[in-house]
Parts: C-alpha cells; structure tokens; sequence
C-alpha cells in the first residue's frame, strides 16, 4: 500500500444556509480556459446546461473522456466548468471530475483517488494517471501497488480459467493447454490497457509479466520501491523457472 503525504487542510466553505438553487453565478476568467482535462471520477461527471446541482442533466460523462475547459463559475458551494465535450456537447460540469496538467496538485488528488478505489477501477485509474503524470513524484510508488494489483488479479484469473474452461472440449480439440488460457476471455480487458500475463503451464496459473517493477528499477534506482520491485522481480522468475 503507498502511503501519500497528506493534503493542506482544505478552506472551509461557509454552512448553515438550506441548499437550492441559487441566483445565475457571474461567469469568471481563469487561467484553465482554453486547456484540455480528462474526466476520472464518475461520480462527479454529471454534464448539465447550467452550473448548478439542480440544472438539466445532458449527460453522465465516462472516465477517460477528453473534454476542453472553455469557461468557470462558482456555484452550490462548488467551482464548474463549461466544456466541450466532442463530438458535439457542451455544458457544465463540476470541476473536481477533471483532472490535468492545468491545475496543481491534480497528480496528487488522483493519486489518492486511484488509492481509494477497488477493484478493476484501480486499475484503470492508475493506467489514466501514468499516461496524464509521467513525471509525478507519486509514479514510483503507484508503479509498485500498480504491480501488485495485476499479480493479484492474476491470482484470480488463473482460478476463473480453471473452473470455466471445459476440459472436454480442450481434449477434443487437440488444441495446446496453455493456448485455451491464453485465449481466456477474461483477459481481454486487460490487454486493452497493455498489460501482459504470463503463464505457468504446470500450475496452470498467469502471473503478471512485472512490467511496471521493471519501470521502477530503470527509472527509480535509488527509490525505496526499486528495492521492493527488485524483490518482486526475483519472486517472479523463481515461479516462472519451476519445472
């Protein structure tokens, strides 16, 4: 598990007031407009045609959608941003779904994001934060619970292959054993993001090829995660030389 410093304690916004909507907020300049950012959290990415909670929804936005920041306004105690969303939307969507390269800390947020989150969702979120941060102070730890993710799924995976691959079809195809696995349909989401799964054809189990381990200790050196990776690495070609 990384362990992330923590934040500045954030600006308290006044309470007490029954929230509702609110008189028509004064749209603002900031230096965000004209910039690109990508939609991650979900939860948040309601596109409305006015900046506020009780405006029209046009749509939910999915993660990893590229929208551009064209206008910002306060609303609702929070900060939206009006946005083009290709092929042909525009509206207005909260600012705390986005994350990029225009606004500071954004790498940080989303390293904790990527830390709360479960399941194949961490997964693609930290695959969303190397490609947006490659030079973020918070790689080299995210590459080693990135890592230690995929080993873990493919724990998994190796036990779903097993018990939903029907031997006798294997057997009356003459097929080799390793391709069935290989041809498993539960990994094709994870090809999607580029990631590689050996298998062990005698325990009939994948292992994840260690490519982000690999990362850190090229890239990393001297980090504290290089010296983890490395034992990783080791474990990982002892398992995969078993006769």
């Amino acid at each position: 598990m990384i362990i992330i410093a923590p934040l500045a304690a954030a600006a308290q916004r006044r309470t007490g007031k029954p929230m509702g909507p609110a008189r028509p907020p004064a749209v603002q300049k900031a230096r965000e407009i004209g910039s690109p950012a990508v939609v991650m959290d979900e939860t948040l990415s309601v596109l409305r045609d006015r900046p506020s909670f009780f405006a029209t929804p046009v749509q939910r936005m999915r993660r990893g959608r590229t929208v551009r920041i064209l206008s910002v306004a306060e609303a609702d105690g929070v900060k939206f941003y009006r946005v083009a969303a290709p092929p042909n939307n525009t509206g207005w969507v909260q600012s705390d779904a986005l994350f990029g390269k225009f606004r500071s800390g954004d790498d940080e947020r989303l390293a904790r994001l990527v830390q709360a989150s479960s399941g194949f969702d961490q997964i693609e979120l930290a695959k969303s934060f190397f490609e947006l941060y490659p030079e973020s102070t918070f790689r080299a730890p995210l590459l080693l619970l990135y890592g230690d993710l995929l080993e873990e799924a493919a724990a998994k995976l190796s036990k779903d292959a097993t018990s939903r691959l029907d031997r006798r079809e294997m057997a009356a195809t003459g097929a080799p054993l390793h391709s069935y696995y290989l041809n498993f349909v539960m990994l094709d989401r994870y090809r999607k993001l580029g990631v590689v799964f050996l298998f062990d054809p005698a325990a009939r189990a994948y292992h994840y090829d260690g490519a982000s381990w690999k990362q850190i200790v090229a890239k990393f050196p001297a980090a504290a995660e290089a010296v983890e990776a490395r034992k990783r690495l080791e474990s990982l070609k002892q398992k995969m030389s078993k006769p």
